[in-house]
């Protein structure tokens, strides 16, 4: 996906993909002073949101926090659900691009927390004004329906939000995170392999919940137009293989290495569907090969994600920018 060519140039959504790699390289945040002396009060986070704002972000950050111990208990939910939780020792986040979003003012509006904090990508929205503190994100406004640069930046500010926490800064690593997301997004996929995805009637992505499978599948929707599941860690081979065919693929986002076995024999062998892996090492199927970077892996996972699914609309013929139901602001709050 380069912008020198002119199927990509057309289309709002390529450029914004591709302005994730200086959203990366230029990233900082205001001072989080008081979103920290919250967490450090409370010791509880929780991330709440709708669709893309969520998924990716806060996924990523609850397993960042679980797989390295940092002493942070880290939840998410959509706003309807979170509204029937006990959040009252927890500090809240609620994101959203808009500053919009109905189900996220009604959580904040009628939700007790020891600290509630915006995260939106513009200023004077009303999920700002009910907040006790909002940051903006820095990526600008995105033109296409599908979010992309903004769920980066959102993960990322958690990310620092996180490390903050602990006293340490993760920029360091961000002239490198973009460098890798440049080499992602503008890297060449076998064209076999997206003919192969493009002809598929259901695109499936399987993976960690770590939000980068499950945030594929949503995209595939509003990029491709196609039906698509997202089938968290091996559930792919305990049971929805019954009602599988072989004009279906399934998209293994970093396969789990004692489990190719088995996706192999249900999927391939016993279904007939094709699987394909993203990865940064080779796998026993055709595979889509990614760099690594320690503790950023999932970031470049999603943008590989985003490349094929662009090739894919392109093959199918689909404007990338305008779907037909699909809307930027799914639930937006008249008020």
């Amino acid at each position: 996906m380069k912008l020198s060519e002119p199927k990509y140039a057309q289309y709002a959504l390529c450029k914004e993909m591709l302005e994730t790699v200086d959203v990366i390289r230029n990233f900082k945040t205001k001072d989080l002073t008081k979103a920290i002396d919250s967490l450090k009060e409370t010791k509880k986070l929780f991330m709440s949101g709708e669709g893309s704002s969520r998924i990716f972000p806060a996924k990523h950050t609850i397993n960042l926090i679980q797989k390295n111990g940092f002493g942070i208990t880290a939840y998410t939910e959509g706003s309807r659900q979170a509204a029937e939780l006990k959040l009252k020792e927890f500090t809240l986040f609620g994101a959203s691009n808009s500053g919009k979003t109905k189900e996220v003012i009604s959580l904040f509006k009628n939700k007790e927390a020891a600290g509630k904090f915006a995260l939106i990508a513009h200023e004077n929205t009303p999920l700002g004004a009910i907040s006790d503190d909002e940051f903006v994100l820095n990526c600008g406004k995105e033109e296409a329906v599908a979010a992309t640069k903004s769920v980066i930046e959102q993960a990322l500010f958690y990310h620092q939000l996180v490390k903050s926490f602990l006293g340490a800064n993760c920029t360091y690593t961000m002239e490198e995170l973009a460098d890798k997301s440049k080499e992602v997004l503008e890297m060449e996929i076998d064209p076999e392999l997206i003919a192969s995805i493009a002809k598929a009637d259901v695109i499936y992505f399987a993976g960690r919940n770590v939000g980068v499978a499950e945030e594929a599948a949503l995209k595939t929707n509003e990029i491709t137009r196609k039906k698509s599941g997202y089938l968290e860690g091996t559930y792919a081979v305990h049971g929805i293989e019954e009602v599988m065919s072989e004009n279906e693929v399934v998209i293994v986002v970093d396969p789990y290495k004692e489990e190719e076995e088995k996706f192999k024999e249900v999927l391939v062998d016993g279904v007939g569907m094709k699987v394909i892996a993203i990865s940064d090492h080779d796998t026993m199927f055709p595979t889509i090969k990614i760099p690594s970077l320690s503790c950023h892996d999932a970031y470049l996972q999603l943008q590989a994600c985003w490349n094929v699914l662009v090739e894919v609309g392109i093959a199918c013929g689909v404007d990338l920018d305008h779907p037909t139901r699909a809307r930027k602001v799914g639930n937006e709050f008249i008020g």
